[in-house]
């Protein structure tokens, strides 16, 4: 790991090999994702970047690539859609955390830390303008650094991404 990758904490493991190394598919960015945030200023989740949007303003968009733009055909402004990014600089070897907000130590896949074998990242936003012309998005907040790369966008439908109590699936 470079000299910038923070440290573990106590009760953390990192895996005893490099998820980079064993690659079974590649992924093709589309487009970034622009904010305010960098490193050390950036929300924890969506959430939070809603707050601080509110409080101290910010753009948020993703310019997609070229060739890409038409894909944005048939959304609008109002609908909500998931951005699918990936987490660039974050650690990709622990396989247990001990977050600061919780106690005790979790399994990765418990938790929605970028520091994953994959560091990828789902968000539901809300398209505030869309440009098919300019492959453009702007978005009413996200929670992640300017120029993360964007793996995906999906629209977002109540009848299908609202997950169901099991007593009510049955």
């Amino acid at each position: 790991m470079s000299s910038d990758v923070p440290a573990i904490r106590d009760g953390e493991t990192t895996l005893s090999f490099d998820p980079a190394e064993r690659v079974d598919a590649t992924v093709r960015f589309i487009g970034r994702i622009h904010t305010p945030w960098k490193r050390g200023d950036c929300p924890k989740n969506v959430t939070s970047a809603r707050v601080r949007a509110a409080d101290e303003g910010g753009r948020f968009t993703v310019k997609l690539e070229e060739g890409f733009a038409p894909g944005l055909t048939g959304l609008e402004p109002g609908r909500g859609i998931f951005l699918i990014y990936w987490m660039h600089q974050a650690r990709r070897d622990l396989i247990t955390q001990a977050p600061k907000h919780v106690d005790g130590t979790r399994g990765t896949f418990a938790l929605r830390s970028p520091n994953r074998p994959n560091p990828m990242a789902m968000s539901a936003v809300t398209i505030l303008s869309v440009d098919v012309e300019t492959g453009e998005i702007e978005v009413d907040a996200i929670d992640c650094f300017d120029g993360t790369p964007l793996v995906d966008i999906k629209p977002w439908t109540a009848g299908v991404d609202t997950p169901v109590p099991l007593a009510e699936a049955d």
